[in-house]
């Protein structure tokens, strides 16, 4: 069974929103790289790819302040020395992308739904001015009817503002509509807004399992949001079921579980 046949059961989402980095696409490299750019620039030692992982999800604003302070915790960054940082950092992001991939399983998905008139959203914290050319140059940006940057709002996820904007926007309530992340402030934004919330395990989340923030479902591939998924290697978690003593979380569905039966059953009759 599918994540939108266990959340919409007999029925598909009339909307779906979806963050951007961690969840559509890996963009780290390229986001990385301009961190470190700008650290350098500053005369300070880059971070490195890894570190930098752990610091996406609040926006561009946040991200730099991060970098500045060496963690998570931006606190004592004077915002003179921030918005120098800042200007470094969007000049060099914005010059090139090329080591953004998009993951997979994520192409076929949006056009799945797509192709049965589910209407599709973008919700991130990058900075607006970013998303649109990224998304055209990736060859996703026809599958969003709606899309929200960090900027585009006065807020940013955690709150809901956006998600509640979007949905004002399509007409549907939030029975009807469903978000997709991979972080901390997705899931928060999500349950902020009454909207059920499928959760990517790869995505970055600074650092910490995905299934930590109780969303609705963590799955492992795209596709296995669609029915049939488990003609294809992915699984769907419960991570609000508690899992027994000395066990890990229950899966739900696992694909490749699904797939050695169906073989077993398959030999079975044949040798019958």
């Amino acid at each position: 069974m599918s994540a939108l046949d266990r959340l919409f059961p007999g029925r598909l989402p009339k909307l779906v929103m979806f963050d951007l980095d961690g969840t559509l696409i890996d963009s780290v490299p390229d986001i990385a790289a301009a961190v470190d750019h700008m650290l350098v620039q500053l005369g300070r030692e880059p971070a490195g790819l890894e570190v930098v992982r752990t610091w996406i999800g609040n926006g561009s604003k946040v991200l730099v302040r991060r970098a500045l302070a060496g963690s998570l915790d931006p606190t004592g960054v004077d915002d003179a020395s921030a918005e120098q940082a800042l200007a470094l950092f969007m000049a060099a992001y914005g010059q090139a992308h090329g080591h953004t991939q998009v993951y997979p399983g994520v192409r076929e998905a949006l056009k799945w739904l797509a192709k049965r008139g589910v209407e599709m959203a973008l919700i991130t914290n990058k900075a607006e001015q970013f998303v649109a050319p990224l998304l055209d140059e990736l060859k996703l940006g026809q599958h969003f009817r709606w899309i929200i940057g960090g900027d585009t709002l006065p807020q940013q996820k955690p709150d809901p503002a956006a998600l509640l904007h979007v949905m004002k926007m399509a007409g549907v309530t939030p029975e009807q509509a469903l978000f997709v992340g991979d972080s901390r402030n997705d899931v928060l934004a999500a349950k902020a807004a009454g909207v059920a919330c499928v959760a990517l395990s790869y995505g970055y989340n600074h650092g910490r399992p995905i299934a930590e923030e109780h969303p609705s479902l963590v799955i492992d591939d795209l596709r296995a949001l669609l029915p049939g998924c488990f003609e294809r290697s992915a699984e769907i978690t419960l991570p609000n079921t508690p899992a027994p003593s000395g066990r890990e979380s229950p899966v739900a569905v696992t694909c490749k579980l699904w797939m050695k039966v169906i073989k077993a059953l398959a030999r079975w009759r044949w040798r019958a």
